[in-house]
């Protein structure tokens, strides 16, 4: 997808059925509307609904930052994907739950007629044991840590994936996204679960990849920089009108510029030569040509050498 096809009207993802895992809120509420704003049919996924916030995952997070209760749903990303040109859909589902997942793919069979082009896995239980510590040696680090992004993380895209992998092959089409952190192999130093954990979402992609590539599905890795979701902004004390008025957010990108970057790889006719690696959203930028809501092109986000 060039500059040119991501302007408003443009609709290269038209007649495209999507699956965005965990997109209540950050990235995934991200790439949920820049698919819709392509044309794409998306199905909304995660745990949190306008009625019922899934609030006790996350006490400790909405503790540390000041907040009441969750922020984002389902079923309002979904009308802000219908709202932006494409169909959203939301689905409560709990993506830790085998027989949750398998009632997602059984309802996009039968309400698709069994078109399923694109799955992005990004549920992440990753924040349900955020303790606010970001520079700690691994043996102070609590062992929960591994229960949430490796049991509720890691675990969530393979369990995806696998329900995904068999319609897109039997299609011969199809591609797999997942979201992930890196930077050419740097160490996350003081973050040991969460590196690790990230590190194997980027192996989990190649893997997934060598199997699938034969048959004309595509497997990659996403890797945005620091984004501007709405705990980072809840942490610095600010909202998406005022981060500019804070210096140390000036590193920062929107979560819809990965969602942009998905939007252009998904719409690439050319994505599978992409297959098994793992991708900086600024530099697809660059590549695809397209920007972040505020018109700059963020360049990928680097850690600073130790």
């Amino acid at each position: 997808m060039t500059a040119e096809s991501s302007s408003p009207g443009a609709r290269p993802l038209k007649d495209r059925v999507a699956i965005v895992t965990g997109a209540s809120r950050g990235a995934g509420r991200g790439i949920a509307i820049e698919l819709g704003a392509a044309g794409a049919t998306v199905y909304v996924t995660g745990r949190s609904t306008r009625a019922e916030p899934a609030n006790a995952a996350y006490r400790q997070l909405l503790e540390l930052s000041h907040l009441p209760s969750l922020p984002g749903d389902i079923d309002t990303t979904a009308e802000e994907v219908t709202a932006a040109g494409g169909q959203g859909i939301p689905v409560r589902c709990d993506h830790t739950r085998e027989d949750d997942v398998a009632l997602l793919f059984e309802r996009v069979d039968r309400e698709q007629q069994g078109r399923l082009d694109l799955l992005v896995n990004n549920a992440w239980g990753g924040h349900e044991t955020f303790d606010g510590v970001f520079d700690a040696p691994f043996w102070q680090h609590p062992m929960s840590h591994w229960d949430s992004m490796f049991d509720r993380g890691v675990r969530n895209h393979v369990l995806a994936s696998r329900h995904a992998a068999p319609r897109m092959v039997e299609r011969r089409r199809g591609l797999i996204v997942t979201t992930t952190f890196w930077d050419r192999g740097r160490y996350m130093r003081g973050n040991f679960f969460y590196d690790l954990a990230k590190s194997a979402m980027v192996r989990l992609a190649f893997d997934m990849a060598q199997e699938l590539q034969p048959h004309g599905v595509a497997s990659l890795a996403v890797s945005p920089g620091w984004m501007r979701t709405e705990f980072v902004l809840a942490g610095h004390q600010t909202d998406e009108a005022h981060w500019h008025e804070r210096p140390a957010l000036v590193r920062t990108e929107s979560p819809r510029y990965v969602g942009r970057a998905i939007a252009a790889l998904a719409a690439d006719e050319n994505v599978l030569a992409k297959s098994g690696g793992v991708h900086r959203v600024g530099d697809l930028a660059a590549e695809y040509g397209f920007t972040d809501i505020d018109g700059r092109r963020v360049p990928p986000f680097e850690l600073d050498a130790a």
